[in-house]
């Protein structure tokens, strides 16, 4: 009598769908976030690993500025290439480093922090 029926059909497939979003919630959030998955899991802390900083250029083009461990690297990324366009000491990364934290506080506020004042605006509305 109910599997005929288009109401009970229709009902069926938003259940279905809502239990397919709520599980794909509850892996990515529980099981791929906590790094049980191995392969798909995140890097491990302490891996050495960072990106430092980024600069899009245009579609699907950015440079990237990438810590591995005590190496620093300046890379140009596409949609289908990463290429190494230079390699900083650890010094001149240094400085590198020091540099953007004083434009960061003195200069112009960056995408974060706005987003963040209008939020806590908002917020007290």
């Amino acid at each position: 009598m109910l599997e005929g029926n288009p109401i009970f059909s229709l009902l069926w497939m938003v259940v279905s769908v809502i239990v397919i979003i709520g599980l794909a919630y509850w892996f990515t959030k529980y099981v791929a976030g906590r790094g049980g998955l191995g392969v798909f899991g995140p890097l491990k802390a302490g891996g050495g690993l960072a990106i430092l900083a980024q600069l899009p250029l245009g579609r699907e083009q950015k440079l990237v500025v990438a810590q591995a461990g005590e190496r620093y690297f300046l890379l140009g990324v596409t949609g289908s290439d990463i290429t190494m366009l230079a390699e900083f000491t650890a010094e001149e990364a240094a400085l590198w480093r020091r540099q953007a934290e004083t434009e960061d506080q003195s200069g112009t506020p960056s995408f974060r922090q706005v987003l963040n004042t209008v939020l806590r605006q908002k917020g007290r509305r």
